[in-house]
């Protein structure tokens, strides 16, 4: 079983073999971390952007890409720990829609598979995973009472989220996965 751990530290700090950053198929980068990652991993961003680009990339699912020591900047992390693989882990269709629990379940599935290989053949063990983009800034009973449908409706960090997060990676062998939250969020 994996070993989930909630923190506040920088994902972009972290000595994580593999990062999951949350994206949307518009190709936009809102997420200040996201913002920052475009620029540290330009390869992993111009792969995201040209799925985007073409279409082929859907909502629940997950691009994952390998990234080359040559194409790692120095400096990316103080620690001197580059990550090997990037997921980029599609949630929505645009910044500003809230995920949906369906989106996020099929995603996770998606992520899930494209790691089973990588724990056994790649010896990847340390996952890190930026949370800010699954968490929604609207409370959900201020969302709710404008007559969306439950699909619809922003996902509870506590009730939804981390209860999908658990269900889906929590299976996964060997793996210790750093999930990184806003301050905001307690621990």
């Amino acid at each position: 079983m994996a070993v989930l751990q909630l923190t506040h530290t920088s994902i972009l700090n972290s000595n994580a073999q593999l990062l999951v950053f949350p994206v949307n198929t518009a190709g936009v980068v809102l997420d200040p971390v996201l913002t920052r990652a475009k620029t540290l991993f330009p390869d992993n961003y111009s792969r995201y952007h040209r799925a985007c680009r073409d279409g082929s990339l859907n909502v629940g699912s997950c691009l994952l890409n390998k990234l080359t020591r040559e194409q790692v900047g120095l400096g990316i992390s103080s620690n001197g720990n580059q990550p090997s693989y990037i997921a980029n882990l599609v949630i929505s269709n645009h910044p500003y829609h809230p995920v949906r629990t369906r989106w996020l379940t099929a995603a996770l599935i998606d992520l899930q598979q494209q790691m089973m290989p990588l724990i056994r053949y790649q010896g990847i063990r340390r996952v890190a995973l930026l949370a800010r983009p699954l968490i929604s800034g609207k409370p959900r009973d201020i969302v709710s009472n404008q007559g969306d449908t439950a699909d619809t409706l922003p996902l509870d960090w506590y009730a939804d989220t981390l209860p999908l997060l658990t269900e889906y990676l929590q299976d996964l062998s060997k793996l210790h996965i750093d999930i990184h939250l806003p301050k905001s969020i307690n621990l």
